[in-house]
């Protein structure tokens, strides 16, 4: 069996402006949240995304984890650092196409589609290991292994919050997931 605990990468300058990333640090409260986890995340092969926010997050809380390139964000290509609200007030018409069709990607970078794909083969991967794994990870990233844990139709990935260093745990038995919990800030 696998135990895969996902966890976001704590807050940034971004996430608190509802921005589309950019590769940032955490922020002085993200920073000192992480470090609280120090300790309570168990033993486990370690892994994160490349991005500054998630390796910071990684090394606060304690992990000496591998990059792992599957895990990245969304390239969300030239929305990069702008707020949701800006871009929707220059460009509502592709806002609108990016949330109604998955195959959309009017940024110029990565779809709902292409991301749902690369995590889904990360998932397929991880689901033929045994052990327990921690992923420092993406909120897109975590929806997208939630949408394919549950085999859900793309646009799901839309329903589902990930706060900041919450932990999703699925679990993979015989090549199937099972979504144990989501958006926990409990550990145990």
């Amino acid at each position: 069996m696998r135990r895969l605990l996902l966890i976001r990468h704590a807050s940034t300058d971004a996430v608190r402006r509802a921005a589309f990333p950019v590769d940032e640090p955490l922020d002085d409260g993200g920073r000192a949240a992480a470090a609280a986890l120090a300790g309570q995340l168990g033993r486990g092969e370690a892994v994160c995304s490349p991005a500054l926010r998630a390796r910071e997050t990684a090394a606060a809380a304690g992990l000496d984890p591998t990059v792992e390139p599957a895990i990245c964000e969304c390239d969300f290509g030239a929305w990069s650092g702008r707020s949701l609200e800006d871009v929707h007030a220059a460009e509502p018409d592709a806002v609108t196409a990016w949330m109604t069709d998955p195959d959309a990607c009017p940024h110029g970078g990565e779809s709902l589609t292409a991301l749902l794909a690369r995590v889904g083969g990360w998932m397929d991967a991880q689901a033929a290991v045994d052990g327990r794994a921690i992923a420092v990870t993406h909120g897109g990233v975590v929806r997208a292994a939630v949408v394919h844990a549950l085999d859900a139709p793309a646009p799901s990935a839309w329903r589902i919050d990930i706060a900041p260093l919450t932990v999703t745990e699925l679990h993979a038995r015989d090549g199937r997931w099972t979504v144990t919990r989501v958006n926990a800030t409990v550990l145990r």
